[in-house]
């Protein structure tokens, strides 16, 4: 099997795991890595055996595809050089901070037959993949993503750092097109909205409700899927998910058996295995604009509340 040269465009603490997983991953040849802290990438470059760069562009040619591991607002001019020179690119989510941005990547990646991939990462989770046989046409999707907030999220409010993660999920579980949006958000100690509830009403009927927060001490990553005589229960955080199912006489528990993995591991497995093949990835730059859609009609509806309650 030829391994695929490949680079991390940012190491930080989750650039730094993307670097860590490729270095072991037997169809990866980690290339290099890149930061604007030079002393950071040197950390890391040599950490783990592999080259390092202050400057992006000095990887072009040196890699066929990469990890983009930065700040939202930058995901869009360095994925753009990435494509126009022909290397297969994963976005950490959300795919970039505005929908004409995202167009633009993914006719860029269209016209070059090139991947592009997003990392909307609950979609390796062991629970989501292990319910896939049980899902029958859900009705009322629940969820919570809760936990602690990190100074190193500044540029971004809670929907698309932590919502959005559901709002892919859920998109996949209902196929309907959302009609109807009631959200509320506030800000607490961020220029953005730091809590927000969400009401989803698709075309189907379907209904979802949906909290984010990063003001909680612990973390929370639950999703429930209600359905015609059944139920089911996800645990994110745990890799965990039980089936509560109506018969003629009772309701019977049962927990669904998965093997649990990581899954940042398998997406980034999935990632290599697309730039090898030419295979769609599980979460192509259009599923990600469809989350990014959705995530900003949630932020439209907020902010109006915000301006009005500031």
């Amino acid at each position: 099997m030829k391994k695929v040269r490949v680079g991390v465009v940012g190491v930080g603490h989750l650039g730094s795991a993307h670097t860590k997983i490729y270095s072991r991953l037997s169809s990866a040849d980690l290339a290099g890595v890149c930061d604007c802290n030079f002393e950071q990438a040197k950390e890391i470059g040599k950490k783990y055996g592999t080259s390092y760069y202050a400057d992006y562009e000095d990887m072009f040619g040196r890699v066929d595809a990469a990890s983009i591991v930065v700040p939202t607002s930058l995901h869009y001019n360095i994925a753009k050089e990435f494509l126009k020179n022909g290397v297969h690119v994963l976005i950490e989510k959300p795919i970039t901070k505005t929908l004409s941005e995202a167009d633009e990547l993914i006719e860029l990646a269209r016209k070059a037959s090139l991947i592009l991939q997003v990392g909307h990462i609950e979609r390796f989770n062991s629970a989501i993949r292990a319910v896939e046989p049980y899902l029958n046409k859900p009705r009322f999707i629940e969820s919570q993503r809760l936990g602690p907030f990190h100074k190193r999220v500044k540029d971004v409010g809670v929907v698309l750092d932590l919502m959005i993660h559901d709002i892919d999920i859920i998109l996949g579980l209902v196929e309907s097109d959302v009609i109807n949006i009631d959200a509320v958000g506030v800000s607490t100690i961020s220029d953005y909205e730091d809590m927000a509830n969400v009401r989803l009403t698709f075309q189907n009927g379907a209904i979802a409700d949906i909290t984010a927060s990063r003001m909680t001490k612990d973390a929370v990553r639950k999703i429930r899927v209600f359905q015609q005589d059944s139920y089911i229960s996800l645990d994110f955080l745990n890799q965990e998910a039980t089936l509560f199912k109506k018969t003629s006489t009772k309701i019977t528990k049962e927990k669904i058996k998965m093997k649990k993995t990581e899954p940042l591991e398998k997406e980034l497995e999935s990632f290599l295995e697309c730039v090898r093949t030419g295979a769609k990835p599980i979460v192509s730059g259009l599923e990600g604009r469809k989350a990014l859609q959705v995530a900003l009609s949630i932020i439209n509806k907020i902010s109006p509340l915000k301006r009005d309650a500031s």
